[in-house]
């Protein structure tokens, strides 16, 4: 993909800074990390210090920034961590930026509207503020709104998240863009399919179970609650039913009680693996996935276990409503309703044929659309468009003083 796009001479090599808040977000960067390199870009990744950071260095070439970020509301901390953006790119000096999330697209937009970026991207991921309330909302929208006025351009992971954006007036239309169908990464095709595995044995479940999977944070955000509550439903009515959790219980401010987090550890027919760096043969051992998420970008999980042949269940939030073809690839339902996860499980676990049936048609809808030199190739040529405008400002400028 990547190798046959790049425009740049080795003689130059345009100077990007990709920053996200945290480290754990490193790991769906890889692939995107590689097909800018692949272009001809001089990376630099910038997150809250941590070891998906440095191991991300040492797998993908990048030179690597660690600035403390704290992801809630923490003024002093926040402008020092503002200072510390101003100041490396000061010293890298960046023909572009793109950062996501949303402290980092905040105070990393800031730093390189005060140090004058020719290109700034911000690549919106997903609202925080769909599921805050009140006053905290209200912070939330200004400083989606602050970090999208920093922006040249508004980059969506979704269409319904563009969508969003519109009708909250976080940016006009004309800045807000959606490549392609959307999706930062895409899925890479040969990792991410069908075929044995023996994961199953690994964590110890019969190979005749039923295995609902879930990927992603364990949070408030991600409908654990609501997932838990109805596996408990499920399990009364298919006794063999397992809930597979890879993920890792996430300290953020929609992070689960104590007594839930208690409840899933102890549970006899819950396993929970932590972080997962490499996830193909986990989706391999999972009948299902079920993601009944309250917000999303575009969840990448969903598109992984479709690539992999197994139907979803998600919900009809943002971003997650653009992950699934209802009743062709997958069922899709209202979010919060623990009853509506265990009624479509349920039907998708007494029917294998239509399972099958789901499975194969999510993988050939991923592969018409959302493969990942498709996606990445999309990104690569908007970015070398936006450093080509970079050259002909250039160009012209010269030209007027002289």
């Amino acid at each position: 993909m990547a190798d046959a796009l790049p425009i740049f001479s080795p003689a130059y090599a345009p100077r990007i800074v990709i920053g996200v808040t945290t480290s754990q977000t490193c790991l769906i960067l890889r692939g995107r990390l590689r097909a800018l390199r692949l272009a001809g870009f001089h990376i630099t990744v910038v997150s809250s210090p941590g070891p998906l950071l440095d191991r991300l260095a040492m797998s993908e070439g990048a030179e690597v920034v660690a600035i403390p970020i704290e992801r809630e509301i923490s003024l002093i901390s926040d402008l020092l961590s503002l200072f510390r953006f101003w100041r490396m790119l000061v010293r890298v000096k960046p023909d572009m930026v793109e950062f996501s999330t949303p402290k980092a697209g905040l105070l990393g937009l800031l730093a390189a509207r005060l140090c004058g970026v020719p290109k700034r991207i911000y690549l919106l991921r997903g609202l925080k503020l769909e599921t805050a309330k009140g006053f905290k909302r209200r912070v939330l929208l200004a400083a989606e709104r602050l970090a999208s006025c920093c922006a040249h351009v508004v980059v969506c992971n979704s269409p319904s998240l563009r969508e969003q954006a519109i009708g909250l007036g976080i940016a006009p239309a004309s800045k807000l863009v959606l490549l392609g169908g959307g999706s930062s990464n895409g899925v890479d095709r040969f990792r991410f399919a069908p075929g044995p595995t023996l994961m199953r044995q690994q964590l110890g479940i019969p190979l005749d179970a039923q295995v609902i999977g879930f990927v992603g944070r364990l949070t408030r955000d991600k409908g654990v609650p609501e997932l838990v509550e109805a596996f408990e439903h499920i399990l009364a009515a298919v006794p063999t039913a397992y809930l597979l959790m890879v993920g890792w219980f996430d300290q953020s401010e929609d992070a689960l009680t104590l007594a839930l987090r208690r409840k899933i550890e102890n549970h006899p027919r819950i396993l929970v693996t932590g972080i997962v760096e490499s996830t193909p043969a986990y989706y391999r051992a999972m009948d299902l996935l079920v993601l009944p998420s309250w917000r999303e970008g575009f969840p990448n999980a969903v598109l992984e276990a479709s690539a992999t042949g197994i139907p979803v269940v998600t919900t009809m939030a943002t971003g997650a409503r653009d992950s699934v073809v209802p009743e062709v690839t997958g069922l899709v339902i209202s979010p919060g309703y623990p009853e509506a996860i265990t009624e479509a499980v349920l039907t998708l676990l007494a029917d294998p044929e239509r399972r099958a049936r789901m499975g194969g048609a999510a993988r050939s809808w991923v592969l018409e659309n959302f493969v990942d030199t498709q996606v990445l190739g999309l990104v690569v040529k908007f970015y070398q468009g936006l450093i080509d405008e970079n050259s002909s400002d250039r160009l012209q400028g010269s030209l007027i003083r002289s």
